[in-house]
C-alpha cells in the first residue's frame, strides 16, 4: 500500500503540472530573462557577478523577498531589488500559490487524488454503482483479495466514506463516459461490474466499456431473466437476473467464476461452480480433500484428458489443465476462483 501510494503521489504531481503548466513555464521564463539581464548590467555597471548561473540566482532569491548578497550600489541594480518582489507576488497570486497549495493539501483535489490511486491498479475490477448490490459485491471482492476501482455517479452516496476508508479509490462520474471509464483504468482493468438499477444505464456502460477494453470479462445486472440469458448468448456478458441476485454470486463471476444460480436451502445459498486450473494456479498439486477442507466445497468431478471422474476420491492431485466442477456457497466458489488464479 505504501508504494502504491508513492506512485499515486507521483502521478498526482504529474497532473498538477500539467494543470498548471503555463505559470510554471511563465515563471521559469521570467527568472531566467530577469537574471540573463542582470547579469550584463551588472557587468555594464561594475557590479559583475561571476557567472549567468549567479545572476539567475540572485533573480530567483529576490523574487521570493531573500536577499542574497549585499545591497547593489548601481540604481539599475536596486531597481532590480525592489521590481523583482513585486512580480514574484504578481505570479505566486496567478497560479504558483494555488499549486502549491493543491501539492502539499492534495485533500483539497478528491477527484484527481482518486483518478492518480486508481492509476497504479491494474488486472483489476471496475464496479459500477454503490447502492445496496453494489456495496456488498465490493465487500465480498475485498475480502478475496481482489483489487478494485468503485464509480459512484452521485458524489453524496454515503456509503463513499466507508469505501475510501477500506483504501478503494472512488471515481465520482457517470459511467456512461468515456473519460470517466478511462479514470477507473478500464483499459488495464480484467472485469467490470454493473449493479445500477437501470438496465438501460447498464447495458450502455457495458458496451462503452467493451468497446476501450476487447477482452474485458462483463457482469451485468439485469431485472428481466429472459433479457439477462439473451445478453449472456450474444454478447458474451455475465448477465445475472433478478433472481440470481445474491452479491457472493456478482463477486464469483466478477473474478471469472462458471457460477450457477444459486439454490437456497434454509436460507443459505449454494451453487455449482466450475474452474479451470492453471499452470500458475496455487491449487496445483493439492489435494480434492485439501480443496473441500480448505475451502469448504464439495467437489463432484475432475475432468481431465477428456476423462471425467465423478465425485473424485480425497487424495486425487490436481494437476494443470484439469477441470473442477465443486458445490457449495458462491463466496466460497469465488475464493477458490481468485486463489486458482495463482
Amino acid at each position: 500500500m505504501r508504494w502504491r501510494n508513492l506512485r499515486a503521489s507521483w502521478r498526482d504531481t504529474l497532473l498538477l503540472l500539467r494543470e498548471f503548466r503555463f505559470a510554471l513555464l511563465l515563471f521559469a521564463l521570467i527568472t531566467i530573462g530577469a537574471g540573463m539581464v542582470y547579469f550584463s548590467i551588472a557587468r555594464w555597471v561594475g557590479e559583475p557577478l561571476s557567472s549567468i548561473q549567479e545572476a539567475i540566482f540572485w533573480v530567483l532569491a529576490l523574487t521570493f523577498m531573500e536577499m542574497p548578497g549585499a545591497f547593489p550600489k548601481h540604481p539599475a541594480l536596486q531597481m532590480f531589488n525592489f521590481l523583482m518582489p513585486l512580480i514574484g507576488i504578481g505570479l505566486l497570486a496567478t497560479g504558483l500559490l494555488d499549486f502549491g497549495i493543491m501539492f502539499f493539501n492534495r485533500r483539497v483535489r478528491h477527484k484527481e487524488w482518486e483518478m492518480a490511486v486508481a492509476s497504479t491498479f491494474n488486472r483489476h475490477i471496475v464496479l459500477v454503482g454503490l447502492g445496496h448490490l453494489g456495496f456488498r459485491v465490493l465487500k465480498h471482492l475485498h475480502q478475496m483479495g481482489e483489487e478494485v476501482v468503485v464509480i459512484e455517479l452521485d458524489p453524496d452516496r454515503d456509503l463513499i466514506p466507508l469505501v475510501k476508508s477500506m483504501n478503494i479509490p472512488v471515481i465520482q462520474g457517470d459511467a456512461i463516459r468515456q473519460n470517466t471509464l478511462e479514470s477507473a483504468g478500464i483499459r488495464r482493468a480484467h472485469a467490470i461490474v454493473l449493479c445500477a438499477q437501470n438496465d438501460s444505464a447498464n447495458l450502455q456502460i457495458a458496451v462503452k466499456a467493451r468497446s476501450l477494453n476487447p477482452n474485458l470479462h462483463v457482469v451485468i445486472r439485469i431485472f428481466d431473466d429472459d433479457f439477462a440469458q439473451a445478453l449472456e448468448e450474444q454478447f458474451g456478458y455475465k448477465a445475472l437476473s433478478s433472481s440470481q441476485m445474491s452479491a457472493p454470486t456478482f463477486a464469483a463471476a466478477a473474478i471469472g467464476a462458471d457460477v450457477t444460480r444459486p439454490l437456497t436451502i434454509e436460507g443459505e445459498s449454494f451453487s455449482l461452480g466450475r474452474i479451470f486450473i492453471r499452470e500458475q494456479s496455487e491449487l496445483c498439486h493439492k489435494s480434492v480433500a485439501d480443496i473441500e477442507q480448505a475451502y469448504d466445497l464439495s467437489v463432484i468431478l475432475i475432468k481431465r484428458d477428456n476423462f471425467s471422474d465423478t465425485h473424485p476420491p480425497g487424495t486425487t492431485s490436481l494437476k494443470p489443465n484439469d477441470h473442477l466442477v465443486v458445490f457449495g456457497n458462491p463466496e466460497h466458489i469465488g475464493r477458490l476462483v481468485h486463489e486458482s488464479h495463482g
